[in-house]
């Protein structure tokens, strides 16, 4: 699923006028960049189902940032019509089921014995994680399109009006926030905080980057990672939607219409930045980093200038999640609901198998060598790297898949 925009009702009228002449997300027209057809899996190495089991309604074809929390060998997983349920996460067993009445739209995260989860209407609630009783639920004022996360004693949430709030983990009690001004264009979505020690890090929109102290809720910094390019407000766009993440000493984002860049933990100086639009997002192992683009081309780049190694164009326009690790290899989700397993080391795709009929929007969970897929449709599915099956190899095309493209210069 593409992104969406949100802005005044005054700039519908701009978002014409302004050279753009289609807007999939608005206008309802044939998509021009239709996903690429999926031709045969190598079958070098293939994915194996576990269990597979029904958590709801899933999403309903909105985007959301409802993902799966693990936690003491149990799987949280919430849905867009309220349904919280807790799973076990070695056989799929359902543990437990709450209904909130809320919309849904953000979470679950989990810490000790609770969990908590935002809605469309501004609300968070937490609820106990033995049972699913509510403990508490308080009103932010504006959609939470963002994960919570747990920090210590806080809670600290990212609302869809680029507000970040620091609230009690035990009572809900409102402790602090902090407004961002938002351009006037912006995507429909905002990124999930990243809390490092006593410092939340959050992506806003306008290409910025922010660190806030958690005692005060006051940034420390706040960088333009990407400043905005271009003369209309559709080309302006620039918001760090995926979550930054952090190595060492320096951060590392991705914005959408911007670029791939790498900053000072401590300084919020930018070290490095390379021209590549995502929303989806990033992670990193063993010294290199992986990036869905939004295009849905995936990198392998250096950390240390962000040079390109390799790219992964087999699945353009899939809408991919961000990429995840599991030992040597990668595996993301696409629209259809497969995931594919891709090399590390050059990008070249081993395997896929389909798990749910609806797409795939959460990044993939993997612990113990499992990885826990959550679809659209409210499937949830433990897979592990295994002998190839006959689901992973159903493409109707059975031409030879293609390898990854070498680049061993620069190509962002």
């Amino acid at each position: 699923m593409r992104p969406m925009l949100r802005f005044a009702p005054a700039l519908f009228a701009l978002a014409f006028l302004s050279g753009c002449s289609y807007i999939p997300w608005l206008a309802g027209e044939v998509d021009p960049r239709p996903p690429t057809e999926l031709t045969a899996a190598a079958g070098e190495a293939g994915l194996t189902t576990l269990w597979s089991v029904g958590t709801g309604k899933g999403t309903e074809g909105r985007r959301l940032s409802l993902t799966p929390a693990l936690q003491d060998g149990r799987l949280y997983v919430a849905d867009a019509k309220g349904l919280v349920m807790a799973v076990n996460a070695v056989d799929g067993r359902p543990l437990w089921q709450r209904e909130t009445g809320l919309a849904l739209s953000g979470g679950p995260e989990v810490a000790g014995n609770r969990l908590v989860v935002g809605s469309t209407n501004g609300e968070l609630i937490a609820l106990s994680t033995t049972d699913g009783t509510e403990l508490w639920r308080t009103q932010v004022g504006s959609e939470i399109l963002s994960v919570p996360r747990f920090a210590g004693d806080l809670v600290v949430l990212h609302t869809l009006n680029d507000s970040v709030f620091g609230l009690d983990a035990a009572k809900g009690e409102k402790l602090w926030n902090y407004d961002f001004q938002a351009p006037t264009l912006t995507l429909r979505g905002s990124s999930t905080p990243l809390i490092v020690g006593q410092y939340a890090v959050v992506g806003v929109s306008g290409g910025r980057l922010a660190k806030i102290e958690l005692a005060s809720g006051l940034p420390e910094w706040i960088t333009t990672v990407t400043p905005p390019r271009g003369r209309s407000e559709l080309e302006r766009i620039a918001d760090l939607n995926a979550t930054p993440l952090v190595v060492g000493e320096t951060l590392y984002v991705a914005a959408y219409n911007g670029d791939l860049a790498a900053l000072d933990l401590t300084s919020g100086a930018v070290l490095w930045r390379r021209a590549l639009s995502s929303y989806a997002g990033l992670t990193e192992a063993d010294g290199t980093l992986y990036v869905t683009d939004s295009n849905d081309l995936v990198w392998a780049a250096k950390p240390e200038d962000g040079a390109g190694i390799w790219k992964q164009e087999a699945l353009r326009y899939r809408n991919l999640t961000a990429p995840a690790v599991v030992g040597n290899s990668l595996v993301v989700g696409d629209l259809e609901g497969y995931v594919h397993l891709l090399a590390r080391n050059d990008g070249r795709i081993l395997g896929r198998q389909r798990v749910a009929k609806g797409g795939i929007q959460a990044q993939p969970l993997v612990a113990g060598g499992r990885v826990f897929i959550l679809g659209s449709d409210g499937t949830l599915a433990a897979l592990s790297l295994g002998a190839v099956s006959p689901a992973a190899t159903t493409a109707k095309s059975l031409t030879p898949m293609p390898t990854a493209t070498k680049t061993p210069t620069p190509a962002f």
